[in-house]
C-alpha cells in the first residue's frame, strides 16, 4: 500500500507542479463571506487520485476536499487534500503539499505529504516514517525537547485563533522560545523531521490532518485534539515531537478545548 500511495502522489504532481508559479484562475469558494481559494490544480489533483483509487480499490471509500464523499463498502477510506495550503500555492510559496491518508475503521494507518517543487515526500506507516528527497529515502524522527521554554512553535495563522482560543495561543507564544508561521502542512512534516517541536491549530477539517497523523506518529511524535483525543476528525489540533512538551502544552490548551474531554 505504501507503493500505491506513492503512485497517487506521482499522479497529483503532474497536476500541481505544472501549474505552480504560473498564471492560473483562482476561484473563491466563500464568495463575500471570506476567502477560500481553489484552482484547477486542486481539482485536477483530486480527480486523478480519486480515479486511481476507484480503479484499484473500488470498494474503498473516498473523502476529498473538493469532491466530497464516496461511500465505502469496506473498512478503508482514503482522505484527500489535493493542495493543503492553496493560499501558499497561489502566492508562489513552496510550503503547500498534497495530503493523502488511508483510514481503517476511522483511524489513520498510512499517510503522505508530498511537496513536488522541493521534491520532498514524507510517508508514515507502521513501518516507520521516511523522507524521500531527490530520489533518496531516509528514515526520519522527531527531536527531543524537554520543556516549552526551549521549543520552536508553529501555527498557520495566529489570526485564526479568536476569543478564548486567542488567549490560549498567546500563552503558548509566550511560553515557547521561537515561533514560525504560515507553513500549513509543511510544519507537521518539519516536526517529523526534527526541525520544529510544536504545532497547534484550530478549525481543521479531517482532510487537513489525516494524511499527517501517521507521519507524525511514525516519526515518534504525538498528535491529538486539545482535549487529548484522536485528531482524525480535525478541529483543535496539537502535534508535538516530545511527550513532555505535549503534556505541558495540553495543560494550557485543555481549558479552551471544544467538545467532550
Amino acid at each position: 500500500m505504501i507503493s500505491f500511495i506513492g503512485q497517487l502522489a506521482d499522479l497529483a504532481r503532474r497536476q500541481t507542479l505544472s501549474r505552480f508559479r504560473r498564471p492560473l484562475a483562482i476561484e473563491n469558494k466563500l464568495g463575500d463571506a471570506g476567502y477560500d481559494p481553489v484552482t484547477e490544480a486542486d481539482r485536477g489533483a483530486e480527480q486523478v487520485i480519486r480515479e486511481q483509487i476507484r480503479l484499484q480499490f473500488p470498494d474503498h471509500g473516498i473523502r476529498g476536499e473538493e469532491f466530497g464523499i464516496t461511500a465505502a463498502n469496506s473498512a478503508f477510506t482514503w482522505v484527500i487534500d489535493p493542495i493543503d495550503g492553496t493560499r501558499a500555492f497561489v502566492s508562489g510559496l513552496p510550503v503547500w503539499g498534497v495530503l493523502i491518508g488511508l483510514l481503517k475503521e476511522g483511524q489513520p494507518i498510512l499517510g503522505l505529504m508530498d511537496q513536488p517543487f522541493t521534491d520532498e515526500r514524507f510517508v508514515g506507516s507502521p513501518d516507520g516514517a521516511f523522507l524521500t528527497h531527490n530520489g533518496r529515502e531516509q528514515p526520519i524522527s522527531v527531536r527531543p525537547c524537554a520543556k516549552l521554554a526551549d521549543a520552536t512553535f508553529s501555527t498557520t495563522d495566529p489570526f485564526l485563533f479568536a476569543g478564548d482560543e486567542a488567549a490560549a495561543f498567546a500563552a503558548l507564544r509566550e511560553a515557547t522560545c521561537l515561533q514560525r508561521y504560515g507553513l500549513d502542512c509543511y510544519a507537521y512534516s518539519a516536526l517529523a523531521l526534527g526541525g520544529i517541536d510544536l504545532v497547534v491549530e484550530t478549525g481543521l477539517q479531517d482532510y487537513d490532518i489525516c494524511g499527517l497523523i501517521p507521519v507524525v506518529e511514525a516519526a515518534g511524535g504525538q498528535i491529538s485534539t486539545w482535549s487529548g483525543q484522536s485528531a482524525a476528525k480535525g478541529g483543535q489540533i496539537i502535534a508535538s515531537g516530545d511527550a513532555r512538551i505535549h503534556a505541558e502544552a495540553l495543560e494550557i490548551l485543555a481549558p479552551f478545548a471544544k467538545g467532550p474531554a
